[in-house]
């Protein structure tokens, strides 16, 4: 796991840089705040406000990001207003919550821009539950927000913006349905009586820190599609902040708040934060762990009970995202799984036409953008297929199947950007047998994408093997993808009863 958190391959240093814009553009936030003459508690909202509009914003574009950096105070300064003028009225501000939360997961229909929006929305009445901001205390709340907003934005947008060299990201089509068959609309259900279950029993635990019973269901819900990966991120949420307990034991209580060390541990908190969100959920929760408790440090209530019972509403907030999948429209992991898996295989196709079309003379298409959309998809398999090939999973020989698939679809990828590459070179000579090899992937996909009822009159796979030993690289490459396609009948088709993942 430490391996996977920090010897991961950072292309780029993508990561990297990521992390370190994020520390700078926090740290100069506070310090904005506090020349300003802003309070603690001041400078602490004007630090988070900070952290999430350069963690949530993920538009493709800058210029989109700007967007929706500019939009983050219309949806969180009425949150903050709302949440701080039901300070005093315990039954309408955690129904208040609750609509917030399910709005915010909502909201995701529309794309990064509107994820950002609700996670800021929620964000902003959890952090009022985290400071107890009172209404006399919203002049101060708002110009901390903005403030911290517009120094974030100059940083990420004036001094340090990397994006604008790097292509475009590729942005997946959301899947479309209506009602409850739209998967936004059922998690905005499942969270909201997720979030209910956490909070009753959050605050049964504690009358004061109930609050951190719902943060932790409504961020188990990110990003996650299905039960298994909401289980599985339950699980990787828990041990990430039972993982920083000890930090918050032995490093950060017996500095008892002092400006300076607590200033580092905030600082390596939002860089691991930062650094790790990508490839380990786990050590992205310890990290936030950390920082948590040092901002209790700095508010003088950090102690070993407290820790303790972070512990215990983390768990709690876990319980009743697992409950509400479980328990309420649930949607399996077979079905995501299939989903996204058939997705990535019909980009495979819409790629090897595009770069075949190239090849042939074509001056329009251009494989490059289905490329970038394939390594996404396959972002989301590997998401997908997680509880799986999570080392814990009793189920071996399933798990086996999923690492074949996973490897065999990993060969499509890179054979598909070979291919591409090739393609890209003004160069590169046409073979007419690569209309043949072109029509033989397209067969294949058909046959591993088509319904059970249809698979028998698809056409055969291993038996249409393309010879070795071909020197042509565009050819070369074509015939790798097709071997690679045709040895993925056996785990995705091997029993019709016994599902990649049970249902």
């Amino acid at each position: 796991m430490l391996k996977r958190a920090f010897v991961a391959p950072d292309p780029g240093r993508l990561r990297l840089r990521h992390a370190t814009r994020a520390v700078l553009g926090i740290g100069l936030a506070v310090v904005v705040c506090g020349l300003a003459g802003h309070s603690l508690v001041g400078a602490i909202t004007g630090g988070l406000a900070a952290l999430l509009a350069l963690f949530t914003v993920l538009d493709p574009t800058v210029r989109g990001q700007a967007v929706t950096t500019a939009l983050l105070p219309v949806a969180g300064l009425p949150v903050f207003a709302l949440a701080a003028a039901l300070h005093d009225l315990p039954v309408a501000r955690d129904l208040a919550f609750l609509a917030v939360m399910g709005a915010g997961v909502y909201a995701r229909r529309w794309g990064p821009r509107g994820h950002s929006l609700g996670v800021f929305a929620f964000m902003a009445f959890f952090i009022t539950q985290f400071l107890h901001t009172l209404p006399e205390q919203l002049p101060e709340v708002y110009s901390a927000v903005l403030l911290s907003l517009v120094t974030a934005s100059a940083v990420r947008f004036g001094l340090w913006c990397y994006e604008r060299r790097l292509p475009v990201a590729a942005v997946l089509a959301p899947v479309t349905g209506r009602g409850l068959a739209r998967a936004t609309t059922r998690q905005a259900v499942q969270a909201t009586a997720g979030g209910a279950l956490a909070l009753l029993a959050g605050q049964l635990l504690s009358g004061e820190r109930w609050y951190w019973a719902v943060g932790a269901t409504w961020w188990v819900f990110v990003n996650t599609a299905s039960r298994g990966e909401t289980l599985v991120r339950s699980f990787r949420r828990v041990l990430g902040t039972l993982a920083g307990i000890p930090v918050g034991l032995l490093v950060i209580a017996p500095l008892h708040g002092a400006a300076l060390p607590s200033a580092a541990l905030v600082a390596l908190g939002v860089f691991g934060i930062f650094y790790t969100a990508a490839v380990s959920y786990t050590w992205m929760m310890f990290s936030v762990t950390v920082l948590a408790g040092t901002l209790y440090g700095l508010l003088g209530v950090l102690d070993p009970a407290l820790l303790a019972l972070r512990l215990l509403e983390t768990g709690v907030g876990a319980l009743g995202a697992m409950v509400a999948v479980l328990v309420i429209l649930p949607v399996t992991t077979h079905a995501t799984t299939d989903a996204w898996i058939q997705r990535a295989l019909r980009c495979v196709h819409v790629c090897t036409a595009e770069a075949a079309a190239r090849l042939a003379g074509s001056a329009t298409a251009d494989p490059a953008p289905r490329v970038a959309e394939l390594e996404v998809l396959l972002g989301r398999v590997r998401l997908s297929l997680g509880p799986l090939v999570h080392p814990l999973s009793p189920l071996r020989a399933r798990k086996a199947r999923a690492g074949q698939v996973l490897a065999l679809l990993d060969v499509c990828a890179r054979e598909v950007r070979g291919l591409a590459s090739v393609a890209a070179d003004p160069e590169a000579s046409h073979d007419a047998r690569l209309a043949a090899a072109c029509w033989r992937v397209e067969a294949s996909v058909e046959a591993l994408t088509a319904p059970p009822v249809r698979r028998d009159r698809a056409p055969a796979l291993v038996g249409a093997l393309p010879p070795a030993g071909v020197t042509e690289p565009a050819l070369a490459h074509l015939h790798s993808l097709e071997r690679a396609l045709a040895e993925l009948a056996a785990p995705l088709h091997s029993s019709p009863r016994a599902p990649l993942i049970g249902a």
